[in-house]
């Protein structure tokens, strides 16, 4: 199964790449691909993805911070390595 799933990707990209007609495929997908990232109604949507994430990773942040904080204050301080490790280069 894997060798024909092999083959016909490589066959596609071979038309794809090969022909005057792939490459004139591949200009047209390019091209709508770049009308439709430019398009306001998907940059809309990438800018409300992006805050959410923004808004997202920074509450996490403080969360994880809040975490480490008392959690050092329970902890030992570490005294060395957990693991003894040989020196690099011998």
């Amino acid at each position: 199964m894997k060798a024909k799933s092999a083959f016909v990707i490589g066959a596609a990209l071979g038309y794809l790449f090969g022909t005057d007609k792939g490459r004139q495929q591949l200009e047209k997908a390019k091209g709508w691909a770049s009308e439709t990232w430019k398009d306001p109604r998907v940059q809309e949507k990438v800018s409300e993805v992006s805050s959410t994430a923004s808004q997202f990773a920074k509450q996490q942040a403080s969360a994880l911070k809040q975490r480490t904080s008392s959690d050092s204050s329970t902890t030992p301080p570490a005294t060395g390595p957990a693991v003894d490790t040989p020196p690099m280069g011998l």
